[in-house]
């Protein structure tokens, strides 16, 4: 399916007396602005698809993915954004899976393996190990799309990578849509995606397909 995102915003500075007289100072000019972020984009999603979006800091990635959510959803696909997760503070063996060996195995995919962490609470879990429980949940959620922002960012290089290449090969076989955003540009080998989009700043952006 092909989706347009089209993004724009107007900015302006609050004239306050301090900003006057450095305006005046510095010799800036300040009329508004508008920034174009996304300009007719056009991208081809298909069910299986596992989509790579890299790029600065604050140039539109979280932008792209939120679009691209809503328009998916409201085609009538379910989502799982690994960011919506919420998580009871139950022992983690709980919070995944129909039984304890299903839950494992889930866990086991998002880098879990550890019998002390499968007994404590997300409470007494570190950043990254939350991460990987949220991403086990996305996992077993069964939604169509599964979308992750700011990908792997609280892990350590080594384990971003494994956990990329598992999570592509679990949305692979399901059939799932695997949609990920992240500074890092080393994943490209582990992700293995159908769709790479750069994202340079003001509407500049460059899509490489597999």
């Amino acid at each position: 399916m092909t989706y347009t995102i089209n993004r724009k915003f107007t900015s302006s500075v609050e004239r306050t007396p301090r900003v006057l007289e450095i305006a005046e100072g510095f010799g800036l000019g300040l009329s508004d602005k508008e920034f174009v972020v996304y300009d007719n984009l056009a991208l081809d999603v298909r069910a299986d698809d596992v989509v790579y979006i890299t790029g600065q800091s604050g140039s539109g990635k979280s932008l792209l993915l939120k679009d691209l959510s809503a328009q998916m959803r409201a085609a009538g696909l379910k989502v799982a954004d690994l960011n919506e997760i919420e998580l009871e503070d139950r022992p983690v063996i709980e919070l995944v899976g129909r039984t304890t060996t299903e839950a494992a195995d889930l866990l086991a995919k998002a880098g879990i393996s550890d019998a002390w962490i499968y007994i404590r609470k997300p409470s007494e879990l570190s950043d990254g190990q939350r991460y990987r429980l949220k991403l086990a949940k996305v996992m077993e959620s069964g939604a169509d799309v599964w979308i992750a922002d700011e990908f792997g960012a609280v892990l350590d290089r080594v384990t971003a990578k494994v956990i990329a290449f598992n999570v592509q090969k679990v949305a692979r076989a399901q059939g799932k849509t695997l949609m990920v955003a992240t500074t890092h540009t080393d994943l490209k080998d582990e992700l293995g995606p159908d769709l790479t989009i750069t994202k340079r700043f003001r509407e500049r952006v460059d899509v490489e397909t597999k």
